[in-house]
């Protein structure tokens, strides 16, 4: 038995900007949630059995209140945000397991699907959807992995340790280290991808790098600056740590059986004919 879980976010927006505008009776913006409801259903006919998809219900989650300049929904242009809620009505329609995610974010749902999955025996596989090197960090052997499914690229633990660097188990020290632009945190002045990987990949963790660069026998360069920045800026780095390290612990299933497709609902034929009808037109 197979596991997928979808990142309905990266897939929305991938959609969005891939796709023309398309607008249903009512002038609604559909063009994205029709493009991911037709991915999810194409992984169905492909033979995926079991599929759930995780949204960002609400963009912003807690972890705004630990770094003010955590992203948000700002700037989102109005008729991708309006589709989040479209998708998550289509989806639960076609019979496909949601989780609209308001406290936490879709990559913590994500996770913690995952782990719970791998937990049960009859599972050979989770296959983590989605690009977000957060989820890297989920990795285990070859037995939960990350797919990328525009490039069609699988990452088992291996493939996480040749693209990053390091093991998945470093990957939230890793993220502290180097930043991630798209959630809008910096991570540290000057600790770049090479240097970042060279160090964990020693030390694993940010607590186990000594404060004294020589002990660190690395090749890295400018490792006295690079120790100096992170004596300093050691809680900025714990605390950037704590935004990229993902939630397992939410419970969202009570077993994978849930997650078997069993067919879509009554009310999906009206409206997936609501969605085919909708006519294409010049994005506002």
């Amino acid at each position: 038995m197979e596991i997928y879980l979808v990142d309905g976010t990266y897939e929305l927006f991938r959609h969005y900007y891939a796709l023309p505008s398309a607008r249903d009776s009512d002038g609604r913006e559909v063009a994205a949630a029709r493009g991911v409801l037709a991915s999810v259903l194409g992984m169905i006919k492909g033979g995926a059995t079991h599929i759930a998809v995780a949204t960002d219900h609400v963009i912003e989650s807690f972890r705004n209140q630990l770094w003010p300049g955590y992203k948000t929904g700002e700037g989102i242009e109005p008729d991708l945000l309006a589709q989040f809620q479209l998708l998550e009505h289509v989806l639960s329609a076609a019979g496909i397991v949601v989780w609209p995610m308001v406290e936490f974010e879709a990559d913590d749902a994500l996770a913690a699907a995952a782990v719970a999955a791998a937990a049960d025996k009859r599972v050979d596989r989770v296959i983590i959807c989605t690009p977000d090197k957060d989820l890297a960090q989920c990795v285990s052997g070859t037995r939960i992995v990350q797919l990328n499914r525009r490039t069609r690229v699988t990452l088992d633990e291996a493939g996480v340790v040749q693209k990053f660097g390091v093991s998945p188990a470093s990957i939230p020290d890793y993220l502290a280290l180097v930043g991630d632009s798209a959630d809008g945190y910096p991570g540290l002045k000057g600790w770049g991808a090479k240097s970042s990987a060279a160090v964990l990949a020693k030390f694993v963790h940010l607590e186990s790098i000594p404060s004294d660069s020589r002990e660190w026998r690395v090749n890295a360069a400018n490792t006295s600056a690079l120790a100096d920045t992170l004596s300093r800026e050691k809680d900025r780095a714990l605390l950037f740590r704590t935004l990229a390290t993902l939630r397992t612990g939410i419970s969202l299933f009570d077993n994978v059986d849930q997650l078997r497709w069993n067919g879509h609902t009554p009310d999906f034929p009206a409206l997936a004919a609501r969605l085919d009808a909708a006519r294409p037109e010049a994005r506002r």
